[in-house]
């Protein structure tokens, strides 16, 4: 089926503006944050400044905006994940930061990063079953939304970029070294391909922890190159999101896709690493300066369009760019 997706020209209409709330009477939407790398510290008192900071927006963010979910993309738990389903950081990392009365009953769909899967990654799904909050059900799972009062709907397919992929060793190239289990990785790839294959919904959204496309520490993912990006170009996937490096990040290939890199929920980092090994005109924005003080993405999805907003600790606007529905 030929491709619909459009995307609106990027222009950097609105950095550093001042976000507002929105107008009452706006039209139906369905709207969520998307937060990568939030992971506190493995030292006392196990957070950190950015990211009280940055749970701190998003609660304000969220306060004044609306959102019907939260979508984090890894890296929960820093450094090594958690132990068990009682481990202390579940409350010291999470529960005791994100903690603003506006977040208390919206839920996070959450999936696993690298350093999620160092620890006990299965301890992180089992705590659905002790926060309402958190949404973990498996490794990897999809959800479908429906804007209110339309027939216009929003499916999500969240992978497992690490069995996917294997995990990384940053000390030698930050590259994932291969799935532990390559008949798990295949199982998960066929899944995705019939996943893809079979969504009817007007927006198309897949998210996992690692990159496809990122100019900085990390860069490139490459095993997502080879067994995913094909994917994503074949079926018109309206965007990809991901965290892993420190930094926010919008790319578009020459598809339409947009590429979302929300991952500065913890830390900055300014790298430019990789940057000649991702294609001429790909990146449209990009911050990594560490008086940032951390970022998150705000999507809003209307039957029209769908909106993305990288808001800084602080309640600044960095950069905000719109896509399409698949079709009408």
């Amino acid at each position: 089926m030929e491709k619909l997706v459009i995307l609106l020209a990027i222009l950097p209409c609105v950095f550093m503006k001042t976000l507002s709330k929105p107008p009452e009477d706006s039209e139906p939407s369905l709207r969520f944050a998307v937060i990568g790398d939030w992971g506190g510290s493995h030292l006392p008192p196990y957070y950190t400044e950015q990211e009280t900071m940055v749970a701190a927006q998003l609660g304000k963010t969220v306060a004044d905006w609306g959102a019907d979910f939260i979508l984090s993309v890894g890296d929960n738990f820093y450094d090594d994940g958690v132990q068990d389903v009682t481990d202390f950081r579940f409350k010291a990392t999470y529960e005791s930061v994100f903690n603003a009365d506006s977040l208390r009953d919206v839920p996070w769909y959450v999936i696993a990063g690298n350093h999620d899967h160092y620890g006990n990654v299965s301890a992180q799904v089992a705590y659905s079953n002790v926060s309402s909050r958190w949404k973990f059900p498996d490794l990897y799972y999809d959800l479908s939304f429906k804007i209110p009062t339309t027939n216009v709907s929003v499916r999500l397919i969240l992978l497992d970029t690490i069995v996917l992929c294997g995990n990384s060793d940053d000390s030698n190239g930050g590259q994932p070294l291969g799935a532990s289990n390559p008949k798990s990785a295949n199982d998960q790839l066929e899944w995705l391909t019939q996943k893809l294959e079979s969504a009817k919904e007007q927006y198309l959204l897949v998210a996992g922890h690692y990159p496809v496309w990122s100019i900085a520490e990390h860069g490139p993912t490459l095993c997502l190159l080879q067994h995913v990006e094909p994917l994503l170009r074949k079926y018109g996937v309206t965007a990809y999101l991901s965290g892993h490096d420190h930094n926010m990040q919008y790319l578009q290939d020459d598809s339409s896709i947009g590429y979302i890199l929300s991952g500065a929920g913890n830390f900055m980092e300014n790298s430019h690493k990789h940057k000649e090994e991702v294609p001429d005109g790909y990146l449209r924005f990009f911050q990594g300066h560490q008086d940032t003080m951390g970022a998150f993405a705000y999507m809003k999805a209307t039957a029209k369009e769908l909106s993305v907003t990288y808001i800084q600790s602080g309640g600044k606007s960095l950069f905000q760019t719109t896509l399409y529905p698949r079709w009408q």
